[in-house]
């Protein structure tokens, strides 16, 4: 390696881009094309990024494997950094197999921290926990360390495990403040900031409030009967009926949890339930129907009790809250992936929502109407960006289950 390559790789270790395109800006060689490929994907430039790394990982051809490796995983993370989820995984599970074996651990190490952050990015909040215990961080440098930190954070926050989520921010701060990095040090705050964000909203005895994280997982402790209507389920101290799939049945739970300690007039739950505004006896029989119904899924939580004007709940505990997004928004988890001020694509957004992408499609081409997300670029290449949602955290916006659920 020349002292200009070993130079540049220095610079960008140390999160100075610029510092490295000065010495390797005008190379077309492919150790010089990997460090210049790197340079623009930390200037934000992935799609130039992207071009740069695959034409050092042919230069280096099929001589020279450990260097193609790192290509590899420097497109693995670029892809992940551009939100292009559907990037072959098993690449980047074979390059990591080849870093370990010519020895290059921590490459390796970033590697699995990639895969990991893919698994967290698309929910598949087991598997990455099952992935992270399985690395210790303890002799890897600073950045990895901080990495490994942010995704356990992570991880708690979609958890609702408040406390981790702190202790472990806290721990990456340290080491991005160690690594000197100073976008390092960035994300590990802007992460800080959910801690103490408001996070939902809460409705007991007709009076809204906001909640932070940590009151949300006090929440599910308490004795009081739950209507979430983050996760579509009804609970009560461990006990948990889904209505996920039922959303008429969920729609008659809110409104009868919304007016009680009353009960909730006929006329009310058909127009929130059934969404008209003019009731038949059709209207009224289907209700007959369906509170039955969910008489029966409520089982031990709560009865249903008729009145003389409507319905109301007979809880068994002895309070009944309603716990709620705290921006009620038809498309909010999607505005949950796009506050993260990258830029999506549909496919990418349609596998982190388990969704079809053209539902997600329909979804995107509503909110763009409506000013609420933008697009650029055509065909496969276009990408959806949307500004933040003001003053939340989107922990409880994004498709996962609760504990619990």
């Amino acid at each position: 390696m020349d002292s200009l390559i070993a130079a540049a790789a220095g610079a960008l270790a140390a999160g100075d881009p610029l510092g490295a395109l000065k010495r390797v800006a005008l190379r077309d060689d492919a150790p010089a094309l990997a460090l210049r490929g790197i340079a623009m994907a930390q200037l934000g430039d992935y799609k130039r990024a992207k071009v740069l790394v695959r034409r050092a990982e042919r230069t280096f051809g099929a001589k020279e494997p450990l260097a193609r490796a790192r290509c590899i995983v420097a497109e693995a993370e670029i892809a992940l950094a551009s939100r292009d989820l559907g990037w072959p995984a098993k690449a980047l599970d074979l390059a990591r197999a080849t870093l370990e074996a010519h020895g290059d651990l921590a490459n390796a190490a970033h590697a699995r921290y990639l895969a990991v952050r893919r698994l967290l990015l698309i929910g598949r909040l087991d598997e990455a926990e099952r992935a992270l215990a399985g690395l210790d961080p303890a002799p890897l440098p600073p950045a990895l360390r901080a990495a490994h930190e942010l995704v356990a954070a992570g991880i708690a926050l979609r958890r609702l495990r408040t406390k981790e989520a702190r202790a472990a921010l806290a721990r990456a701060g340290r080491a991005a403040q160690h690594a000197g990095i100073p976008a390092l040090a960035a994300e590990v705050k802007n992460a800080s900031i959910a801690l103490d964000a408001p996070a939902a909203r809460l409705l007991a005895r007709g009076k809204w409030r906001v909640l932070l994280l940590a009151e949300v997982e006090a929440l599910q402790r308490s004795k009081a009967l739950v209507v979430d209507a983050c996760r579509h389920v009804v609970r009560e101290a461990g006990a948990m009926t889904s209505l996920a799939r039922r959303p008429v049945l969920f729609s008659l739970a809110r409104a009868l949890a919304e007016a009680w300690p009353a009960d909730a007039p006929r006329s009310a739950l058909i127009a929130q339930a059934f969404r008209t505004r003019h009731a038949d006896e059709s209207h009224r029989a289907r209700l007959r129907v369906e509170i039955g119904r969910l008489r029966a899924a409520l089982g031990p939580l709560a009865g249903v009790v008729a009145t003389k004007h409507g319905f109301a709940l007979a809880p068994r505990a002895r309070t009944v809250v309603v716990l709620a997004r705290p921006v009620e928004e038809p498309h909010a988890a999607i505005l949950a992936l796009l506050a993260d001020g990258e830029s999506w694509s549909s496919s990418a957004l349609a596998l982190a929502l388990g969704a079809s992408q053209r539902t997600v499609q329909r979804s995107l081409d509503v909110l763009a109407a409506a000013g609420k997300a933008h697009s650029f670029g055509h065909g496969r290449a276009r990408r959806w960006t949307a500004p933040p949602v003001p003053g939340f955290t989107t922990a409880l916006l994004l498709p996962t289950p609760l504990p619990g659920g």
